[in-house]
């Protein structure tokens, strides 16, 4: 590990070198990486730094301990040396997760669809509910959404929407959603007070860039058809609203939100996109799911993973067992703890799993 690190704080210094060279802004792609690479080299070195710092200190006190005989230096010494260890041991729990593997697709945006279980109309409205816990959230993240498609049920709910976010870093937070998600509630629809129980459906993609997933337009049929809905007077009477088929999947998209049908195609194709790259994806990760074993599920779209009970006023996560009382607040969006317990639990299994295979 300390060979890697000692690698790692030669290379930033290359970075940093290529960096202060006159020309080096004149080529955007090459800068463009550089800022990249040293983004992502910059906390290893830092914490390996600190390290080195702690480990001199733990040293030096030590030394200084073996030679002082005044009874309140030694006693600061002392106190000085425990610190330092226990920095120490810190550091290198660090230090072990920020060398740990990275998904490549942490940094990407990420595409989410959300579909009304079991349920009916309480499930279209729980599915509405979650999509403005997502919005919400990412409003807090500084990221911003885009509508690529939704059909409604009438009365407020959503029978399915799809929409994107664009942040940096967004799949890397968000990617841990993918699941079912479950209500317990008397719904506003039920005039007996009994609680139901319906579910939602959550995916979330990493976008996928052509670089990515090279898409065949001649496997994509292409149909259009005049919006209906909400929309206003020239999406309503044109038809620029946009069915797509991928033929070898048998995936249907449609998009209707936009006026001009160009950017309505343009959408589909962006979604279907997605969604083939994380059909590939989903290949790899059960190809290597004895390799890769985690206690965090991330994409299995029949995997129960959290239960929102009203009642209560509770939020289960199924996966790490977390149970928070705090239901209204993370509706509104405030995610933020369950999504870093996840991270933590996610990230101690794989260090566990590259322990037990190292």
């Amino acid at each position: 590990m300390y060979d890697k690190l000692e690698d790692i704080l030669i290379r930033l210094e290359e970075i940093m070198s290529e960096l202060s060279e006159p020309g080096v802004t004149s080529d955007p792609a090459r800068f463009q990486k550089l800022m990249k690479e040293q983004a992502e080299l910059q906390p290893i070195a830092d914490a390996y730094k600190e390290y080195k710092a702690c480990q001199q200190t733990a040293e030096e006190s030590v030394a200084m301990l073996e030679e002082e005989s005044d009874e309140e230096m030694r006693e600061m010494l002392k106190e000085e040396l425990s610190d330092a260890k226990k920095r120490i041991g810190e550091l290198e729990y660090e230090l072990k997760i920020l060398l740990l593997p990275k998904d490549p697709n942490d940094s990407k945006n990420v595409i989410v669809e959300i579909r009304a279980g079991a349920g009916g109309d309480e499930a279209a409205l729980f599915a509405a509910e979650i999509y403005r816990m997502y919005v919400k959230y990412a409003e807090s993240q500084r990221w911003k959404t885009e509508m690529l498609s939704l059909n409604e049920n009438g009365i407020g709910g959503f029978k399915e929407v799809t929409f994107m976010i664009n942040g940096n870093g967004a799949y890397s937070r968000l990617k841990y959603e993918s699941g079912v998600h479950r209500v317990q509630r008397v719904p506003e629809t039920e005039s007996g007070g009994r609680i139901h129980t319906s579910t939602i459906t959550v995916a979330i993609m990493p976008e996928a860039e052509e670089i990515d997933f090279q898409l065949d337009l001649n496997d994509c049929k292409f149909d259009v058809f005049r919006a209906s809905g909400d929309g206003g007077q020239c999406v309503n009477t044109t038809d620029s609203a946009v069915r797509l088929t991928h033929i070898p999947t048998g995936i249907v998209i449609s998009c209707q939100d936009e006026k001009s049908q160009l950017k309505n195609k343009e959408k589909a194709l962006k979604v279907l996109r997605s969604r083939l790259y994380e059909m590939e994806l989903e290949k790899q990760h059960d190809a290597e799911a004895e390799a890769r074993r985690s206690q965090v599920g991330t994409g299995d779209r029949s995997e129960k993973i959290r239960t929102y009970n009203f009642p209560q006023g509770r939020v289960t996560d199924h996966r790490i067992k977390l149970t928070l009382h705090r239901l209204d607040i993370i509706l509104n969006g405030d995610l933020e703890e369950v999504i870093n317990a996840l991270i933590t639990a996610d990230q101690a299994a794989k260090l566990s799993n590259l322990q037990e295979n190292g």
